[in-house]
């Protein structure tokens, strides 16, 4: 039986959980969402809350980036081993890696799963970086945030890792699940 697993990647604020709660409800395969997941499969390879907090005082928020960035390689492979035939909306950082070796071990857990999805408002970087900018100003008004998200857009790891990109932009929530639906074939 083929995998009923879809899994979507891609910046903040890209739609990601809007769109897998909808392919959740009308496809009826459960959702499993990284956000809500990620903090207890980092601390099974030591992550320290204490240490993230210090690191982001003492060097700012792109070395808190850093220091995720093997906890989230990992939570990536132990999510798709702990829900199979799911529909993954990943955290923003979760598809993207700057270390080699770290790419690598996601692109690997990611090699057998077809419909792999990468959310982005248009083909246009710019254009992309302005729309999620927009987006995220009722998010946060942390200018780091913006920053870390321009680079999400512009990095390489998003569009490797996809089997599929999505344009979103025109296009309904619903129209982008239908799409991926159609796509998937689920």
């Amino acid at each position: 039986m083929a995998s009923k697993t879809i899994i979507l990647i891609g910046p903040i604020c890209a739609g990601k959980s809007t769109v897998a709660e909808l392919l959740s409800d009308k496809t009826k395969i459960h959702r499993c969402t990284m956000d809500d997941l990620r903090f207890d499969y980092y601390k099974e390879i030591g992550f320290s809350e204490e240490q993230q907090n210090k690191i982001r005082e003492d060097y700012g928020y792109m070395a808190m980036y850093e220091y995720w960035k093997p906890f989230e390689a990992h939570a990536v492979k132990r999510v798709l081993e702990d829900y199979p035939n799911y529909i993954h909306d990943f955290g923003a950082g979760h598809s993207v890696y700057e270390d080699e070796g770290l790419f690598r071990e996601v692109k690997d857990a990611l090699g057998n799963y077809e419909n792999v999805f990468l959310l982005l408002p248009s083909q246009n970087e710019m254009e992309s970086i302005n729309v999620l900018n927009e987006r995220l100003k009722e998010e946060t008004s942390n200018k780091e945030a913006y920053k870390l998200n321009e680079h999400f857009v512009k990095h390489k790891s998003n569009k490797l890792l996809a089997k599929q990109i999505i344009y979103t932009n025109g296009n309904s929530p619903e129209m982008i699940a239908d799409k991926i639906i159609q796509i998937s074939g689920i």
